[in-house]
């Protein structure tokens, strides 16, 4: 292995998240051809960043992410910063000529995704993005079976994100819940995941109608800095963005699609899934069951029989994890796969995994969805 100098921008838990992912590259990738070593972590409250390096590793440490940017040492960057900050340090990592891994939506509108996805093409740097659900083995043949066309011609398509993290009315008034700091609300946070499962395995979305909703339009303020778990005790504040959105989808092959996605889903933890429906066949992939994939395939047509399977060596990058069939993967475990493609794609000069492009794809679509609510009616993808 080549040893490759990274930092990190941001750390939360994104950032712990891709810190960890790093360090347990080569244990399940040995024969990777980039050895990431942990060189700079930025963050801008005070002491975080301090405490990342103490317990990771990191050789420098500071509240300055241009620094980090600047280090000499540093090649290849994740950012995993507020939404609000995606384009101003994608832009200067890029123009760095360092490598970035960037955490979904990448800023708060096409515009922004476009502006990075500019500059990573005017650098020739190479670009992965965190759409890490795509990256589980059982969505690998379920992207398989549709190919092949297993399910016949593809009709319809239901896609659902659902989670109770800001379900609770005493939940913070992060910046997640501002429009200038969070962008879109549940739109760019978990509606954008939806949108790129869509693509991944149907193809591009060509146009969308929507509606969105604020449930709790007002929240306390935080006491201080945490996780969008959190409770607030402060002063109530106006929620901004978006709670709850449904969409429908009309993709350019002619099938239609339902996604739906909320953050105030009582009851609901992680229910994010799939389902894809064909002429003779169907496919559903719940992420809380990562392992399992739901088929019906044949041409019974009516009365047919569906079955549950695991995925198996084979299958996406299972092997990496485990030996065979029915052994769990972890939320942890489909970024450590991003990590293997964004260093795989530096090493070899070409994309792997989910790309800047398709980013900007999926901001296309959610800036759609928008345009939508404020017209009430159809509107076409990129128009």
């Amino acid at each position: 292995m080549t040893a490759i100098g990274v930092g990190v921008v941001g750390f939360g838990w994104m950032g712990e998240v891709h810190t960890r992912a790093y360090a347990r590259l080569a244990h399940h990738y040995p024969d990777a051809p980039l050895r990431p070593e942990l060189i700079a972590v930025a963050d801008r409250e005070p002491g975080r960043a301090d405490a990342a390096a103490q317990r990771y590793g990191f050789g420098v440490s500071t509240v300055d992410w241009r620094e980090l940017v600047s280090h000499p040492r540093v090649h290849a960057v994740s950012v995993t910063a507020p939404n609000v900050l995606h384009r101003e340090i994608g832009v200067a990592v890029a123009e760095a000529g360092k490598h970035l891994w960037i955490e979904k939506p990448v800023g708060l509108s096409a515009a922004d995704a476009a502006t990075v996805a500019d500059a990573v093409s005017r650098a020739g740097v190479q670009c992965t993005v965190g759409f890490n659900y795509r990256n589980a083995p059982a969505v690998a043949a379920a992207r398989q079976h549709i190919a092949c066309g297993d399910l016949g011609t593809v009709t319809h398509v239901r896609i659902r994100l659902f989670s109770d993290y800001a379900a609770h009315p005493q939940g913070a008034l992060s910046w997640r819940f501002e429009r200038a700091r969070g962008g879109n609300g549940v739109l760019g946070d978990l509606a954008s995941h939806g949108v790129d499962l869509a693509r991944y395995l149907i193809g591009e979305i060509a146009s969308v109608v929507a509606d969105t909703a604020v449930v709790i339009p007002r929240r306390p303020r935080p006491a201080s800095s945490g996780s969008h778990f959190a409770r607030g005790s402060g002063e109530l504040g106006e929620v901004e963005n978006e709670d709850y959105v449904a969409a429908l989808l009309r993709f350019a092959g002619g099938a239609r699609g339902v996604l739906e996605a909320s953050r105030v889903s009582v009851g609901e933890q992680c229910a994010y899934g799939v389902e894809v429906h064909g002429t003779h066949g169907m496919l559903a992939w719940d992420f809380r069951r990562m392992g399992e994939l739901r088929r019906s395939l044949g041409e019974d047509y009516q009365d047919q029989s569906v079955s549950t399977v695991l995925a198996r060596p084979g299958d996406g990058d299972l092997t990496a994890f485990a030996p065979g069939a029915g052994i769990p993967m972890s939320f942890d475990d489909l970024k450590v796969v991003e990590a293997e493609r964004f260093l795989r794609s530096v090493a070899e000069g070409k994309p792997y995994g989910a790309t800047i492009g398709d980013a900007l794809a999926a901001a296309l679509v959610l800036d759609a969805m928008t345009g939508s609510v404020r017209t009430g009616g159809w509107v076409e993808v990129g128009a």
